[in-house]
């Protein structure tokens, strides 16, 4: 019984140390996703949608829910927005190839359509990211049009 309490006793004190480390956050700014809301010129509604569902884990600016403050859920997420950043970045969109912008356009809408995305691991603490069937038709029809006008610029070139 002693070694367990002991165990218990080292086991918090870890736990309140490692409150006072985490990762580097990733607080950009939003005025980076402006070559992408330029060159795809979404809808209000799309506009919307992209900020509720997709900015936090695909942009260079994150609004970290409170829990983000906890060893370690900070790193779980910053690990979750590194890994969303490597598949697609809007802040980084202009650096794109016109053939990178036709295919990240093509997945965006496919993974909304086939309800990938939003992550359910998002959907969970974030309910407002839960999308209904028209707002995925609203992205579904935005992204089909801007990776057609993608393709004839590739075609035409």
């Amino acid at each position: 019984m002693k070694i367990l309490k002991k165990t218990g006793y080292f086991l918090l004190f870890t736990f309140i140390i490692a409150q006072f480390f985490g990762p580097e956050k990733n607080e950009g700014n939003l005025e980076s996703i402006a070559a992408f809301i330029t060159e795809t010129n979404p809808p209000e509604d799309v506009k919307k949608i992209l900020e509720t569902t997709c900015y936090d884990c695909h942009t260079n600016k994150t609004e970290y829910p409170w829990y983000n403050n906890i060893t370690p859920v900070n790193y779980w997420l910053a690990e979750h927005v590194k890994d969303g950043k490597k598949h697609l970045n809007f802040s980084k969109w202009s650096a794109y190839s016109l053939k990178k912008k036709e295919h990240k356009m093509d997945e965006l809408y496919e993974e909304v359509e086939e309800k990938k995305m939003p992550l359910d691991s998002y959907t969970w603490t974030h309910s407002e990211a839960n999308l209904t069937q028209k707002q995925i038709d609203a992205v579904v029809h935005w992204g089909k049009n801007v990776q057609a006008n993608y393709k004839q610029q590739l075609n035409s070139k």
